[in-house]
């Protein structure tokens, strides 16, 4: 199926089914219960779901395949995100031809800074990157502000011109990003007795290229040129030694890997038409780090589940505060009340960054492979207690003798 085997088309379907129901997977707790707080099938949160999956994915595509470490492909995600609001400032409000420049533009400066960066490898590679992505956060936040906006980042005015489109609403306000008419913003509600569902326009929208995305990369993962990136991984010094050149193959893995970055870039600015330089600062690179070892690096669908498992930290744990907690243990006697509050509330709310950290800890030292490894080892459990237990019938029901 799309020139993809049996195991890769039953991965891909299981990433279209998660993506078309997300918002029944995310909403499993009624509205008005105690546990209706871990509800994550709200807009915002589902389109941070699948962007942050497609720039997990782009990142996983060069250090799952070759092994380069990037501490900068933050300046792509920013770059993405200044080229889709200079397109809705200038041509007009449809999303498309503000993705495209954003993926465009995102390949453009990967071309440029993985030029020089991929003259070094190791270390030196993860410091060029970085040093690259702060001195763009540098330009974007006080050098380059007629262009960026500075520290209060661009945004759309009523006297932009918009060429192609309207410049205002037609309540005179600033339009908003569309599809042909079709606002991303549009959402439809379904309640089904005590549950309440939201299907938007935005998220699908979004959650549709990061299928493509998706898509390409068990595409890129399969190919000789991923066999190459792979090749590269393992040791590219021998395979200098052979007198083939690698800097082609890991110039392109960079520059898809920046691409998908401005995808992921753009999608930002469709569904919410700001740029600030805060999205090209280190530590949002540091984040995408994070999610691809976390789901498994050098996996298909590993950075797609880091990427979501952090997400959904950062904006359900840290929400969860000591009022949440006291009436959740509220039924236990007062001072075993305060005492368990007391030993939760650091890992929660401000202080969800800390379990992050051990989760972060523990993967990393008992599961080097990531969350998918931990998968595949519970798999693995299963089908050999399963081997046995079917042993263990069929020599009971031997004839004795």
């Amino acid at each position: 199926m799309f020139g993809l085997d049996k195991k890769d088309t039953s991965l891909l379907l299981v990433v279209v089914g998660l993506a078309l129901f997300a918002p029944f997977l995310l909403n499993p707790f009624p509205e008005g219960s105690a546990m209706a707080q871990f509800n994550a099938g709200y807009p915002d949160l589902m389109q941070r779901f699948v962007i942050f999956g497609i720039f997990a994915i782009g990142f996983n595509i060069l250090f799952g395949l070759t092994g380069y470490l990037s501490f900068g492909h933050a300046a792509f995600l920013g770059v993405g995100s200044y080229s889709a609001v200079w397109m809705f400032k200038l041509l007009g409000m449809n999303v498309l031809p503000a993705i495209i420049l954003a993926v465009i533009m995102g390949g453009v400066f990967a071309l440029v800074i993985g030029f020089v960066s991929l003259r070094r490898s190791g270390i030196y590679f993860s410091i060029l990157t970085l040093a690259f992505a702060q001195m763009s956060f540098a330009l974007a936040y006080s050098v380059l502000t007629p262009i960026t906006g500075g520290e209060t980042g661009l945004q759309l005015a009523l006297d932009d011109p918009r060429i192609l489109g309207s410049s205002t609403a037609a309540d005179g306000n600033i339009p908003v990003p569309s599809l042909f008419g079709l606002e991303m913003r549009d959402s439809a509600e379904l309640v089904l007795g005590p549950w309440e569902f939201t299907f938007n326009v935005g998220y699908y929208f979004s959650a549709a290229f990061m299928i493509l995305a998706f898509y390409l990369a068990i595409r890129i993962f399969r190919s000789p040129f991923g066999m190459m990136l792979r090749a590269v991984k393992s040791n590219q010094q021998r395979m200098n030694y052979t007198g083939l050149n690698t800097r082609p193959y890991t110039l392109a893995a960079f520059v898809i890997s920046g691409m998908y970055a401005g995808l992921a870039g753009g999608l930002m600015a469709a569904m919410d038409p700001l740029a600030g330089a805060e999205r090209m600062f280190w530590t949002a690179s540091g984040e995408v780090v994070l999610m691809t070892i976390l789901g498994g690096a050098g996996t298909l669908i590993g950075p797609v589940l880091g990427a979501g498992i952090i997400k959904y930290m950062e904006n359900i744990l840290s929400k969860i505060n000591s009022d949440i907690l006291h009436g959740w243990f509220a039924f236990l006697p007062d001072g075993l009340e305060d005492f368990v509050v007391a030993i939760i509330y650091p890992f929660i709310g401000k202080g969800w960054h800390l379990t992050l950290g051990l989760i972060f800890m523990a993967v990393v030292i008992f599961l080097p492979g990531g969350l998918v490894e931990g998968g595949k080892r519970i798999g693995a459990a299963l089908r050999r207690k399963k081997a046995e237990d079917g042993s263990g019938r069929g020599k009971a029901t031997e004839p004795a003798e």
